[in-house]
């Protein structure tokens, strides 16, 4: 891979690896669905002030359902996932599971004829769900509601944000980075808001709710998906998308570290094969076409 394409592997890596822990203090403060629809939107509102400032032309003429399906998958299922699953299954759990996205988006990508598989693929592809077994089924603590739900919504939401990543390369190919994410984070801001009445904020948010918010949506939704989605244009769904592995190992060694969490040596074992059978799948060492 290119230099620069290493790069910002990087940046992605350190800030999603990064995400997890800013979004439990998020989700402490607003609530796992304040936490998606009022991130979404500003993310959405802070990257077109940018572009206006920048005077970056922006081009929204293909009209709005391809930015609503989008809004749908990548942002609302995708996030709500993300923050309905870390309170409840931690911050490590959370990176395996979403670790397995690159094995998801390879298959929803064959689905869809984007890609083919052989047959080093289809090893790849058991060997990587024997690992989603593993990770699920053998857990450092007795099964709970809370857990399996919390690994349920998850799981949904990892395979909505692969099927994203596909429909982006296959529909939106034409569409500029910038557009992608404004559009994606402004519809997944305004269909998850209504659900705040469902799911209300647990507290008054503090000052520092709010900058943890923030930040969050800057960095790692407007800027951190302006990259991802340039990575998708360059390099194709699957191959972009692999990112995920470095965003588990930071997120993991986060969980591990800084909040003390706990994982089995079987659950290890299940994260070690979930990354064993995506590169075997992946494309990961073929030139970009």
């Amino acid at each position: 891979m290119a230099l620069d394409v290493l790069g910002r592997f990087a940046i992605l890596a350190t800030l999603w690896g990064a995400s997890f822990l800013m979004v439990l203090r998020v989700v402490d403060g607003f609530g796992w669905i304040g936490a998606v629809s009022i991130r979404s939107l500003v993310a959405s509102a802070l990257l077109y002030v940018i572009a206006r400032l920048k005077r970056k032309k922006l081009d929204f003429s293909m009209g709005y359902f391809p930015f609503a399906v989008l809004g749908v998958t990548m942002v609302a299922m995708q996030l709500i996932g993300l923050s309905f699953a870390v309170p409840r299954i931690g911050t490590a759990m959370t990176a395996i599971l979403v670790g397995a996205i690159p094995l998801f988006s390879s298959v929803i990508g064959r689905i869809m004829g984007i890609e083919q598989m052989g047959s080093r693929g289809v090893v790849g592809l058991i060997i990587g769900f024997i690992g989603i077994v593993l990770l699920v089924g053998f857990p450092q603590t007795e099964v709970s509601k809370s857990f399996a739900l919390g690994i349920l919504v998850c799981t949904v939401g990892c395979i909505a944000a692969a099927f994203a990543s596909n429909y982006s390369k296959m529909r939106m190919s034409v569409v500029g980075p910038w557009e992608q994410v404004i559009g994606a984070f402004f519809f997944g801001g305004v269909f998850t808001l209504p659900l705040l009445f469902f799911v209300p904020f647990h507290r008054v948010p503090k000052p520092t709710d709010w900058l943890n918010l923030v930040v969050l949506a800057a960095l790692c939704s407007s800027l951190c998906y302006v990259i991802y989605f340039k990575l998708v244009a360059r390099l194709g769904a699957t191959r972009a998308i692999s990112v995920e592995f470095l965003v588990t190992v930071i997120a993991v060694l986060i969980g591990a570290l800084y909040l003390h969490e706990a994982i089995t040596l079987i659950q290890l074992a299940g994260g070690a094969f979930v990354i064993f059978g995506c590169t075997l799948i992946l494309p990961l060492f073929r030139r970009a076409s």
